[in-house]
C-alpha cells in the first residue's frame, strides 16, 4: 500500500502540492484568530493557555482517531452520485473546535485525513480527501471562532448556523470551480461522463451547476446541519470531561 501511495503523490505531485498549501493556509488562519481573537472566558489562566498544550495534544489525537473510524465508516446518500458520500467525522473536530479552539478543530480534521489515507489509501488521486477537509473546515474554521468569542448556548447556536452555511457555499463553489474540474483532469475523465452519474441519479441533474445545487449542496447542508444538532446536544455533557 505505501508503495502505490507514493505512486499516486508521485503522479498527481502538484495537486498535491496545492493541497498542502491550502492546509497551510487553513492552519494560519485558525492560529491567527485563536492567537489574537478575543475570549470572554472567566479564567484568566484558561485565557493564557497555550495553543497546543499536553493535554490538548492528547484530546486531539483522540478526537482524530475517532474522526478516522467516522469517516472510514461513510456511506452513500440517495440524492448524489456514489461518490460523494455522508459520514460523521466532522463531528469530534466540532467538538475539538469548541473545546480548545479552532486550531485544535483543523489539526483532529487533518490528522483524520491522515491516517484514513495512510489505512485505506485513496481511489480519487486525493480530491476526496481535500475536498473532506476544505468542506469540513469550511463548518468548524468559522463555528470554532465564533464560539470562542463568546461561549454560550446562544453563542454556539450562531456559531453553527454559520458554519453549516458557510459549508454549503464553499462546498459547492470548490466542487464547481475546483475539484470536480480536477477530478476530470486527474482521471481523464469526460466531465459530461461525472454528470451522467448525476443524471442517473437525479434526472434534472444535466450540467456542473444543476449537479452542484441538486447534490453537492444538500449534502453539504446535511453535514452542517447533523453535526451542528449532535454537537449542541452532547457538548455541554462532555465539555467538562474533555478539560
Amino acid at each position: 500500500m505505501n508503495n502505490d501511495l507514493l505512486s499516486v503523490v508521485a503522479q498527481n505531485a502538484m495537486f498535491v502540492l496545492t493541497f498542502l498549501g491550502i492546509v497551510i493556509a487553513v492552519f494560519l488562519i485558525a492560529y491567527l484568530c485563536e492567537k489574537f481573537g478575543k475570549t470572554k472566558e472567566v479564567d484568566a489562566a484558561a485565557s493564557n493557555e497555550r495553543i497546543l498544550s499536553t493535554k490538548k495534544i492528547v484530546v486531539i489525537g483522540m478526537f482524530s482517531a475517532i474522526a478516522t473510524i467516522l469517516m472510514l465508516l461513510d456511506f452513500p446518500v440517495p440524492f448524489a452520485p456514489p461518490f460523494y458520500k455522508f459520514d460523521f467525522s466532522e463531528l469530534p473536530a466540532l467538538i475539538a473546535g469548541f473545546a480548545y479552539g479552532p486550531v485544535a478543530g483543523i489539526m483532529v480534521e487533518f490528522i483524520k485525513i491522515v491516517l484514513k489515507v495512510l489505512f485505506k489509501g485513496t481511489s480519487t488521486a486525493f480530491v476526496g480527501e481535500l475536498a473532506n477537509f476544505v468542506i469540513g473546515c469550511g463548518l468548524i474554521l468559522p463555528a470554532a471562532i465564533i464560539y470562542r468569542l463568546n461561549k454560550s448556548k446562544k453563542t454556539a447556536l450562531a456559531a453553527c448556523i454559520t458554519g453549516t452555511v458557510l459549508i454549503t457555499l464553499i462546498g459547492s463553489l470548490f466542487n464547481a470551480f475546483y475539484l470536480l474540474p480536477a477530478f476530470a483532469k486527474l482521471y481523464g475523465m469526460p466531465m459530461e461522463a461525472i454528470i451522467g452519474m448525476g443524471t442517473k441519479v437525479n434526472p434534472n441533474i444535466t450540467s456542473v451547476n444543476s449537479l452542484v445545487v441538486l447534490a453537492v449542496a444538500p449534502l453539504n447542508l446535511l453535514k452542517g446541519v447533523v453535526n451542528s444538532i449532535i454537537t449542541m446536544l452532547v457538548y455541554k455533557h462532555i465539555s467538562h470531561l474533555i478539560k
